[in-house]
């Protein structure tokens, strides 16, 4: 979540055209941690993704000139994604940004950028949507209820988009909000029985997610 709110933070900041999902980025850490070429096919295998978003995502990212996408020698379908210098740079950039958003005390405050290229590489494989965020959220808070705004700060997304996310999971009864009694403006919003479930399946799925850390002395 710490890397999570940070990054949405950081996109905020970028240039839009120059702005990467974090589905982008996470392809830009897994070729960087990677060292060498990645077929097109085990990115999006890596992803859960099928071709067409994968063919999106990856030209989006050569159109910036940050991977090389590379044709096979016998099958034209085979594509081969290269990190660029360009990528490279935009690793550490990011990376360090993400870095410099997570407030002291909260998780990973004390890591390093390069820790936070490898755990976004990680979490690259287990998509998010805004609403899984959601709901994550309020499963890690320390109550069992956040208003709209406390959503907003702790998961570094836009207002707009928390509050159309929580809409759509009111429809699928994931969560209950309410009005507080002192102020007709400010929302609360509550996890159901059925979205505990949810949050708590999830939440084992990023559990597996484990970054583990190079012996020294390994070669």
């Amino acid at each position: 979540m710490s890397v999570r709110r940070a990054y949405n933070i950081v996109r905020q900041m970028v240039d839009s055209k120059e702005r990467l999902t974090f589905e982008e980025f996470a392809i830009l850490c897994r070729l960087d941690v990677a060292g060498a070429p990645v077929k097109t096919s085990a990115i999006a295998e890596y992803q859960g993704a099928l071709r067409p978003t994968m063919t999106h995502r990856t030209n989006h990212l050569a159109n910036l000139g940050f991977i090389v996408r590379t044709e096979g020698d016998v099958d034209r379908r085979n594509v081969v994604c290269s990190i660029s210098d360009e990528g490279r740079a935009r690793v550490a950039h990011l990376s360090g940004l993400t870095r410099a958003q997570i407030p002291a005390g909260r998780a990973l405050s004390r890591t390093s950028a390069d820790r936070i290229r490898k755990y976004v590489d990680a979490m690259g494989s287990l998509f998010c949507k805004a609403g899984d965020l959601v709901v994550l959220g309020i499963y890690a808070s320390s109550g069992d209820t956040l208003t709209i705004m406390q959503l907003v700060e702790a998961l570094g997304l836009l207002q707009p988009t928390v509050s159309m996310s929580v809409s759509s999971l009111v429809e699928h009864g994931l969560v209950t909000r309410s009005h507080d009694a002192g102020s007709a403006h400010t929302t609360s919003v509550s996890l159901t029985p059925e979205g505990t479930a949810y949050a708590e399946e999830f939440a084992q799925r990023i559990e597996q997610l484990v970054v583990r850390r190079r012996l020294r002395g390994a070669n």
